[in-house]
Parts: C-alpha cells; structure tokens; sequence
C-alpha cells in the first residue's frame, strides 16, 4: 500500500496518536502545572506567549504596523523548529525505570497513589522522539498566524505561485512539522487541487552533525561538558535528588540525577503532549524546577550556545544562506522585478536555531553559566524556556521603505527583537545594509569548511 503513497503523505503514518482532540488547543489555567514556565526546550510554545492561551491564533499585527507603517513587506525567512515531539528512547527508557521506583514508594500522598494506582507507563521505545498530534497542530497554528502576519507574503497566490520554500531536516520530526506547516495553509485556503514540494537539506539543518571541529571537540568528547557534570552532582542538584526521595518515602540512593530528571520530563511531557497537570508534577516545587531548567539551559550553553565558539560558527553555513537569500531578494526589488523568493520555510531542531541565534549575538550576558555561578544567573538572559520551547522560530522580514530605503526587522517567537549591537533609535527595524555592516567580519568569513576543520594550516589561523 506505502508504494502508491506520495512524499507528500506517507510520513504522516509515524505520527502515534496520543490522545484525544481536546488536548489540543486551550488549556485551563487551572490544569497547568505551577513550573510550567521551567521546562526548558521541552516547554510549549503557549507559554512563551499566553495570549494564545485565549485564541491559538491569534496575532498581534499593530506591533508590526507601528514599527512598518510606510514599508512594504518583500521577504521572510522563517527558521522554525519542529513541533511537540515524544521523548526519545533514551529518555523513556529512565522514566520506566523510575515508574519502578516510584510505584514501590511508601509515601501516603493521594498524587503518589494516583501514580501507583491510576497512572500506567504508556510511553513505549518505538515513539523515540515523533511527532505527536499536539505538534502538528503547533506547525498549523504557526503557519495561520504567520499568514495573518504576513498576508501579501504567505499567500494563497504566492503558494501557488511557487514563491514559497519549504526546506526541512531528514528527521521525521521535522518533515512531518513540514507537512503540518503547508497543511495549516492548503486547509486555510481549502486547496485541494494541487500539493507543495519541499526539499530535504541536512547541510541546512542538520549542520551540527557535519561540522567535524564541533562533533569531536564538543559532542563527543566528555571533557567539554565538565560544568554540566560537576552541576548534576553539586548541592543545588543533590538538593533537589534529597527532595524527591523524601517525598516518595524512598532511600536516596535510589534518586539520581538520572532518575530526577526523568520525573521531571514526564512532568513536562504529560502537559506538553496532553495538556494534563500530571501528578509526577508533585515531585517538585518552583524551587527544583529552577534548578532543573538551570541544568537544561547549562547544557544547551556548553553544548549549543556560547560556551565554544565552534558551536555558534557551526552555523555558518546556515549563515551565508540566510543572507544570500536576503541579498537575493534585495537585488531583486531594487531591478524593479517581483521577488522570487518571497517566503523561506525552513524547518529544522532545538540544535539548528540556538547556535544561529548565538551566532548573531542573541540573548549573551555578561557572565558564562558555569557550576558555581547557579545563584548569581537568577536574571540572565540565556534562558531556553523562553528562547526555544516546541516550534520556537525566528523570523527575518525584509521591507522595502521606498526610495532605495530596506529594513531588516527580526522577530523571535512572533515577537520582535533588536540585533544585539545595534542600537539607534530604528533599531527594531534597522537599515538592510546597517544589518550588514554590523555583521560584515561574518559576512565576510564564517566559511564553514574552514571552521569545522579539526586541523588548520597554520596560514589559516
């Protein structure tokens, strides 16, 4: 039967149902767990804006026209990540261990008994990350929004017209969330008669997998990740660790970093995917979720963000592609001829969008995340939950203001945001060329080849 299935459809068969349609869209406040907001990259995307809470797609269109009110939108590049996933093997594999440990607890409280009674273990090693329906409907929501956002851009003649790319990463995560974007628009405008193609680039995508610098200098090697290390078995940790287990009526010993992290993503993943206030919630209070996010977000700084420069100059290729596209688009306007490429869908991971970001210089603070410093980054600006929860997206809109005059706005999540550096008074929407300017030594450099290379000749150096 696959064999008469197109592209265009098949890959919707690995999508595992989990629940019903009401888990979908509105969550009442009431069911949201307290440390929703601590949930790292496994937060969804509702609580970095919760007006959507109210209406899922709803958009904010006057904060775009106050900042564009005599410019025309001509190009969007739009870099997104997937949509709400299952854990991964890996992770499932440790909250089955721990539903050992905890439906043999002691303790008397009626959220631990609802475990022991009630709730039965139904993640299973085969959903290894997949995309679940909460995240179809994530890509969906984002794409009508961003068409109401953007209606001469993402439109149904634009799509038709073929001036929409859709590029995604080989993951089936990702080309489902790709499938769920175009379907969010074929749906909105009831198109029926035709289907949309879409490339697959992991040299896009996926470039952190193909960096040889980056893989052997920061995700193989155990010596690059010692901050997160010494903070897993530090006293904020062990706190939390002593916590949980006096709460289950368990010896701590069988509490460990492991097994506390695998409570809290079956906290974060039963409301992610199923929009339930999950009683595995009650292992923790607002003070571990910090700390859980702090470990997340130490992580995602040694691993993804600023605590290697080869982790942000990974994305260079990524980069230049970015700003040939933008280029393209600019010579294109200015010849007086339509722009050819007038929206850019790209869809990609957690893994894609943070080093870009750190790249371009986004949310750096004064102090790197260290082990030791846990206390004094209460109010640091490199914070996942907020930067990269499920379908997180950066959007590059260029506008053309008349008179030669083009202006670069980025927007974060749906929400616009300055590049770092650049501070007058239009610097929400700074001059095009401002933009390039600024990031003229990248322009100019940032060679992929050349930067993931384990060796350099001395010349290069």
């Amino acid at each position: 039967m696959l064999a008469f299935l197109s592209k265009f459809s098949v890959l919707y068969f690995f999508i595992i149902p989990c629940c019903s349609p009401q888990y979908v869209n509105l969550v009442d406040d009431l069911k949201m767990p307290a440390i929703a907001k601590y949930f790292s990259t496994k937060g969804r995307y509702e609580e970095v804006n919760p007006y959507l809470k109210e209406d899922i797609l709803a958009v904010n269109r006057s904060m775009l026209q106050a900042l564009s009110a005599q410019c025309q939108e001509i190009h969007v590049t739009a870099i997104i990540r997937h949509g709400t996933r299952y854990p991964t093997a890996k992770i499932i594999q440790l909250m089955q261990q721990l539903h050992i440990v905890v439906r043999n607890a002691s303790g008397v409280e009626s959220w631990l008994r609802e475990i022991q009674t009630q709730w039965t273990m139904w993640y299973t090693e085969d959903m290894d990350g997949r995309l679940v329906q909460k995240g179809v409907n994530d890509l969906k929501h984002l794409a009508v929004r961003l068409s109401k956002l953007f209606p001469s851009l993402i439109s149904e003649e634009k799509l038709r017209g073929g001036f929409i790319k859709f590029i995604t990463s080989s993951k089936h995560r990702c080309v489902n969330s790709t499938l769920s974007f175009k379907a969010g628009l074929t749906e909105l405008w009831a198109i029926k008669d035709k289907e949309f193609n879409h490339s697959v680039n992991d040299d896009l995508m996926r470039f952190f997998d193909k960096c040889t610098k980056f893989v052997q200098e920061v995700d193989n090697n155990p010596s690059a990740v010692v901050e997160i290390n010494n903070f897993t078995k530090g006293p904020e940790m062990k706190k939390v660790q002593e916590k949980i287990a006096e709460r289950l009526r368990v010896p701590s010993t069988l509490i460990s970093h492991d097994m506390a992290e695998a409570a809290f993503y079956l906290c974060a993943y039963e409301f992610a995917i199923k929009a339930v206030n999950s009683p595995w919630c009650q292992l923790f209070d607002e003070d571990d979720a910090k700390v859980m996010e702090y470990e997340s977000d130490l992580r995602e700084f040694w691993k993804r963000g600023y605590g290697y420069e080869i982790n942000s100059k990974s994305s260079c290729i990524l980069f230049h592609d970015v700003f040939r596209r933008l280029n393209k688009a600019a010579s294109d306007n200015k010849s007086g001829q339509q722009v050819t490429e007038a929206v850019t869908v790209q869809i990609g991971h957690a893994d894609t969008l943070l080093p870009l970001l750190t790249l371009l210089g986004f949310f750096k603070d004064s102090e790197a995340l260290t082990s030791t410093n846990y206390a004094t980054q209460t109010h640091r600006s490199f914070r996942t939950s907020h930067m990269l929860p499920y379908a997180a997206n950066l959007l590059l809109v260029l506008y053309d203001c008349g008179g030669g005059d083009l202006r670069l706005q980025p927007l974060l999540n749906e929400k616009p945001v300055t590049f770092p550096g650049l501070t007058d008074q239009k610097a929400s929407m700074p001059l095009y060329q401002d933009v390039r300017e600024h990031y003229g030594e990248l322009l100019r450099g940032c060679d992929f080849e050349n930067e993931c290379q384990l060796f350099k000749h001395p010349s290069e150096m």
